[in-house]
């Protein structure tokens, strides 16, 4: 090998760098002791990872629930020293009521009084201890004891003796005992308690071993109530509350009801006297109780209650004073009158209560004098059914043509202006003012309007009245509620007025005038206007019915309603009444229509009036979609023209439809030429193609379905033509129905001259063919789809 310069083996090492062979011997030991290292570091982390993975695959066992106990320790003793007592008990009683008799005078006093004494002592050094729970059930067995004793005593020595007198007295020793044993044994908490529940009992077992009367029973109730209520209202100790409130609200109730039971009862001003005295009582127990609670609610409730009693009070007292039908306005009165005690220094909780007491007292008033409101407001009604029949004597009879007179109408009325005036006069408050008005406002338009009712007015005067609130309610500056009385008062003169014809015109154009001038207040307006429309509507009814027409030819006066709303609403444009004159002005068009069923003319007539109407309310720009309505209604006009003239044709009844069906949708493709056929022209075509389809397999003559198959082919190529899916699909789909219908007598023909067996041939053949060429069908058929598909 030649070079092209002269290079030894040692100048070529000295040019690049090559270590000496052992220098590399060295190297390479080095690198394989690195990789030795590495190696078996990885093999050590390799074995940590699987360890790890294995562990992690292993259910963890969950970690070993000690056993918890299932109840304290207190808990626990608590329970076994209830459970001792009442054995104890249970021991003691038996051994009173059966082992009694074995013993003598001596033995059975020095049985009971050394295990009475013994078992009340034994708290004492119990307490020392510090054993306060198990002190507490010996006491409780002490005391059980002391009541054995009582009746130990009875049974021995005083047999001759009263039982109800005796418990009195026994009631009232132990109590006093109890209470003693307590202050005794300050720690314990039950003997007060005991001794409490034991001092209901002396006053009303006393008042029946004495054979008092119920009111001197019930006197004892609430006397007994009313120291309860002391005590709950001064003691401290919470069980001492709970016991003592328990007794106030349960003799309490008792003695309330039994109180309210005399005074309804009372035959005579005496009985009703001592009956309202126990009232009065109850009364200034709760109020007192009231005045010393510290809640406000409860205090509330409670002050409530005592206004309550109050006016029981004093309304059975003047009951039996008074004529039958003046009790609810006696009581009324009575509460009332309990708004005077509220100016008076009370507590502000003791205030609202007898505030909210003589609100109850008011609605319980009115709510009685409700049947007078609602038979002077709904019977007019019956008028409806007998019109123009006569007019009635007075007001009363008026409004009584089918309801039965409420009793006391004279006292209801009363009533109603009463509170009237009440809530317009008493009430201050800024935040319940305006609602109390509104109140005075309602009670006094019902009383207004059962004025000419209660006083047997003439009925032409209380037409007159009527229409003078009505007009007062909807002219003065007054708030919303008082515009719906007025309303409210129309109708009821209008029900009135169907007893004479004349009385309906004149009412009816009276009101239709006096709305038509009110509506002219914008802030009126939405209301007003449509109330005027709805009078006018039946103004024209009842022109029409006056002249003698026929419900058809009513029709096209209602008709000019609509108009006139439509002419309204396209004046209000953007006004918050236009929706309600253009709701009122479609409810009248309906009625119209309703009119005109029976006379199929008539209705036409109608149908295509009310359709113009639509029409110039689609003139406007934020009214388009009213085109449709108005498109519908020519629609069902000519439909029902044709069925007037027994035209049956199917296609004079389609072809006004397809028609301008079809036009619209060729404008929409022309505007939107993205619109797919079937849209456009898809509902025009169907409109008349199914019907004449439909019509043509039942027409035996040749005509229909010779001009049905030319329509569906011209259809059909200018589907082809333009490439549109729709006249493609159904102008081919009705050329061969309508083929096969004018084959089908062939083809019945040629199936009855076949053997019976062809046609299973035939079908068996068929489908052999069609399985073996599945695919290539599959094919066809994705083919056809395509090309369809292409098409728009």
């Amino acid at each position: 090998m030649l070079m092209p310069y002269d290079v030894t083996p040692t100048t070529l090492r000295s040019m690049t760098h090559i270590p000496s062979p052992a220098e590399e011997l060295r190297l390479i030991d080095t690198e394989l002791w690195q990789l030795d290292a590495r190696r078996a570091q990885l093999l050590t982390r390799r074995a940590w990872l699987i360890a790890a993975l294995q562990r992690e695959q292993q259910p963890t066992p969950a970690p070993r629930a000690e056993p918890r106990p299932e109840a304290t320790a207190p808990r626990v003793q608590n329970v076994l020293l209830l459970l001792g007592g009442v054995l104890l008990t249970i021991a003691a009683i038996a051994f009173t009521l059966v082992s009694w008799g074995h013993l003598g005078i001596a033995g059975r006093a020095l049985v009971l009084g050394t295990v009475t004494l013994a078992v009340l002592a034994a708290p004492v050094p119990l307490l020392k201890r510090g054993l306060r729970s198990t002190a507490e059930s010996v006491a409780g067995l002490g005391l059980v004891l002391t009541v054995l004793d009582s009746y130990a005593l009875h049974e021995a020595a005083l047999t001759g003796t009263d039982g109800t007198g005796y418990a009195a007295v026994a009631s009232a020793v132990l109590a006093g005992l109890w209470a003693g044993y307590a202050r005794g044994l300050g720690a314990l908490r039950l003997p007060l308690p005991a001794a409490l529940v034991a001092a209901q009992l002396p006053l009303p077992l006393g008042a029946f071993a004495a054979g008092a009367d119920p009111y001197a029973v019930t006197a004892a109730l609430l006397m007994t109530s009313g120291l309860d209520a002391v005590i709950a209202l001064r003691a401290t100790a919470r069980s001492v509350r709970v016991t003592t409130a328990v007794g106030a609200y349960g003799l309490g109730g008792w003695g309330v009801l039994a109180a309210g039971w005399l005074s309804w009862t009372a035959s005579g001003p005496s009985a009703a006297a001592r009956a309202a005295a126990l009232l009065t009582l109850a009364a200034a127990i709760a109020l007192g109780a009231a005045r010393r609670l510290p809640q406000p609610a409860v205090a509330r409730g409670t002050a409530s209650a005592g206004g309550l009693l109050l006016v029981a009070a004093g309304g059975g007292l003047l009951r039996t004073a008074l004529p039958g039908g003046w009790t609810v306005p006696a009581h009324l009165l009575c509460g009332i009158a309990l708004l005077a005690a509220v100016r008076g220094r009370l507590p502000e909780p003791v205030r609202r209560g007898l505030v909210q007491a003589s609100a109850a007292v008011q609605a319980l008033a009115v709510l009685w004098a409700v049947p007078l409101v609602l038979v002077t407001l709904l019977g007019p009604l019956g008028w409806i059914e007998r019109p123009w029949s006569g007019v009635p004597s007075d007001a009363r009879a008026a409004v009584t043509v089918h309801t039965p007179w409420p009793p006391y109408p004279g006292q209801a009325l009363l009533v109603l202006v009463t509170v009237a005036a009440v809530l317009a006069l008493a009430v201050r408050n800024e935040i319940w003012r305006p609602r109390a008005l509104t109140g005075a406002l309602g009670l006094a338009w019902a009383a207004c309007v059962a004025v000419p009712a209660v006083l047997e007015l003439p009925y032409v005067l209380t037409l007159l009245l009527l229409g003078a609130v009505t007009a007062a309610a909807v002219f003065l500056p007054t708030p919303w509620t008082a515009t719906a009385f007025g309303l409210a008062t129309s109708l009821n003169l209008c029900f009135l007025s169907l007893a004479s014809q004349s009385a309906t015109l004149t009412v009816l154009s009276a009101l239709t005038a006096l709305f038509v001038t009110v509506s002219g207040r914008p802030r009126l307006t939405p209301v007003m206007a449509p109330a005027a429309l709805l009078h006018a509507t039946a103004l024209a009814c009842a022109t029409g019915a006056a002249a003698d027409w026929q419900p058809a030819h009513t029709a096209l006066l209602v008709l000019v309603v609509p108009l006139a709303a439509a002419l309204l609403a396209a004046r209000f444009g953007e006004s918050p009444a236009t929706v309600p004159v253009e709701v009122t002005g479609a409810v009248a068009g309906l009625l119209a229509v309703g009119l005109a069923l029976t006379d199929l003319p008539m209705l036409a007539l109608v149908l295509s009036s009310a359709g113009v109407i639509a029409a110039g309310t689609a003139a406007r720009p934020d009214r388009r979609p009213v085109g449709y309505a108005a498109a519908a209604l020519f629609l069902l006009a000519t439909w029902v023209r044709l069925a007037a003239w027994d035209v049956t044709t199917p296609e004079a009844y389609t072809l006004p439809v397809s028609v301008p069906a079809l036009l619209v949708g060729a404008w929409r493709r022309h505007r939107e030429p993205r619109t797919s056929s079937w849209t456009a022209y898809g509902p025009g075509l169907a409109a008349t193609l199914l019907p004449s389809l439909a019509a043509a397999w039942g027409d035996p003559q040749w005509t229909r379905p010779l001009l049905l198959g030319a329509a569906a082919l011209l259809v059909t190529l200018l589907g082809a033509r333009h490439r549109l899916q729709a006249p493609l699909v159904l102008g081919g789909t009705a050329l061969v129905l309508d083929a096969l219908h004018e084959l089908a007598p062939y083809l019945v023909q040629a199936a009855d001259a076949l053997p019976r067996w062809v046609p299973p041939a035939l079908a068996g053949l068929l489908l052999l063919t069609v399985g073996a060429t599945y695919e290539r069908r599959i094919r066809d058929v994705r083919r056809v789809r395509e090309v369809l598909g292409k098409l728009n």
